[in-house]
This record gives C-alpha cells, sequence and structure tokens, in this order.
C-alpha cells in the first residue's frame, strides 16, 4: 500500500479530510520509518505518547497518528500528555527505543489562509467543502518536503517495563454490569464498579 492509500484510508477512518489529521499521517510513517518499523499489529509492539490536548481544533492530529502507525485505544497502546502539542513519541517496546515527531508550522500560514480554512472558520462542516478546496489544503502539507513540515528527533533509548494484560472480570453487585477486577471497589463486604462506589477512581 502506497502512503498515499493510507492517507486516503486514514481519512475514511477519521471521517473526514482535514489538515490535522493529514500531517498526523505523515508523522506517524515518518516515525516508522526512523524506527525501522512496520505498523503495529495486534501485540501492541509500539506505544505511542500522544502530547495533544482537549477541545481543540488540532486534535485530529491524533487519528492520522493512530492510523499509520497502528497504535490504538483498544490495544493500550496509545496515551495522551494534555499539553495542546502536535506531537508524539513513538516507542518500539522490543527494541527499547524511540522517537519524537513534532509538527513544524512553517507551512501553517497557507493552510490556514486556504479556502478550506476560511470555510472551517465561518462554521462549515469540514464534509460540506467542495473536493477541490479540501484537495488543495491537504496537498500543501502532503507534497511539501517532510524536512520542512515535520521535526524528527533522534532514535533514543526508551526503557519499556510491560506490565502484562489484566485478566478476568466480574459483575458489579450494584448494576451487574462486568467489570475488569481491577477496577472493582469494596463498599462494605460488596464488589462495585467505580461509578457505583462512588469513588472518583
Amino acid at each position: 500500500m502506497s502512503e498515499r492509500d493510507v492517507l486516503i484510508d486514514a481519512f475514511k477512518f477519521h471521517g473526514h479530510k482535514c489538515w490535522a489529521s493529514t500531517i498526523g499521517v505523515r508523522a506517524g510513517l515518518a516515525a516508522l520509518r526512523a524506527l525501522g518499523v512496520e505498523r503495529a499489529g495486534s501485540s501492541g509492539e509500539l506505544h505511542c505518547i500522544l502530547e495533544i490536548g482537549d477541545n481543540h481544533g488540532a486534535q485530529c492530529f491524533a487519528d492520522g497518528v493512530q492510523y499509520a502507525t497502528g497504535c490504538t485505544l483498544g490495544k493500550f497502546c496509545i496515551e495522551k500528555t494534555g499539553w495542546g502539542k502536535l506531537a508524539f513519541t513513538l516507542v518500539d517496546k522490543k527494541a527499547e527505543r524511540s522517537v519524537r515527531v513534532s509538527y513544524r508550522p512553517t507551512r501553517h500560514k497557507q493552510v490556514a489562509e486556504s479556502a478550506f480554512m476560511r470555510k472551517r472558520g465561518q462554521g462549515i462542516p469540514p464534509t460540506e467543502i467542495p473536493e477541490e478546496e479540501v484537495w488543495e489544503m491537504v496537498n500543501v502539507l502532503w507534497d511539501a518536503p517532510e524536512e520542512e513540515v515535520l521535526s524528527i528527533g533522534d532514535v533514543k533509548p526508551h526503557p519499556w517495563e510491560e506490565y502484562g494484560e489484566i485478566m478476568g472480570l466480574h459483575p458489579c453487585a450494584e448494576c451487574g454490569e462486568l467489570v475488569a477486577v481491577a477496577y472493582l471497589r469494596v463498599v462494605g463486604d460488596r464488589h462495585v464498579c467505580i461509578p457505583c462506589s462512588g469513588y472518583e477512581e
């Protein structure tokens, strides 16, 4: 599969085309190349530490990174710091090494001034913007030389301790829903889930 095919599939996964998911895909692919690894399979041999935050317009970066690297929430191989930055560290757990990749905004003025972003600023959903305007914005970042839009750090040692998968589910004595045993809380003589326990965590 070509990198362009990965981008198109990532847009399908994400739900729309946008600049942040575009650069997320490029960053994810660059990190894989830097580490000399393939996209994560079912065993979660890679781990991604995203530096995005909450409720900002560049969170789409995360879906691009997630799709390109194969690091997913369900495999518990992706986490976020909450720093509001378009950057991440990809860890090769087996080799215990990592690389950090961040977005360089050298072309961001072109992105911000694109017809796509002007319409987004007017509240028009990305799926309602003409395709030619969408691709014009996407290509500003996709066709740029890598060194102009990405900062790729050195590959560094990254010690990794694997704690293993938490096995076992048990029904909550209050609501009856299954809960991973490590998340049960004891209230009196009953084992209950966190929401039913009254505890915050």
